[in-house]
């Protein structure tokens, strides 16, 4: 079976607030290593499942589309952020 990761997405170092942060993302686990093409340097993999990034507006969404098509997920949790005090 294939196994997925289900997760919701920190925020870049380029962002400031919180906008574009409610989507819960499934990506694969890589199946192949990468390799370095000894001609250009560039780093590249036959596994064409790496490139597919799919987003749902909830976990259980995207939890129901992994059992509904038969992959295994983690589901991986993000912790909350401390209170700021001030």
């Amino acid at each position: 079976m294939t196994d997925v990761r289900i997760y919701l997405p920190a925020k870049t170092a380029m962002q400031s607030g919180r906008a574009n942060l409610h989507n819960w993302l499934l990506e694969f686990e890589p199946s192949a290593t990468t390799q370095i093409d000894p001609l250009m340097g560039w780093t590249g993999s036959a596994d064409t499942r790496a490139q597919v990034r799919m987003k749902f507006d909830s976990k259980d969404e995207a939890v129901d589309f992994a059992t509904k098509n038969g992959l295994n997920y983690h589901l991986l949790e993000h912790r909350a952020k401390p209170a700021r005090e001030t």
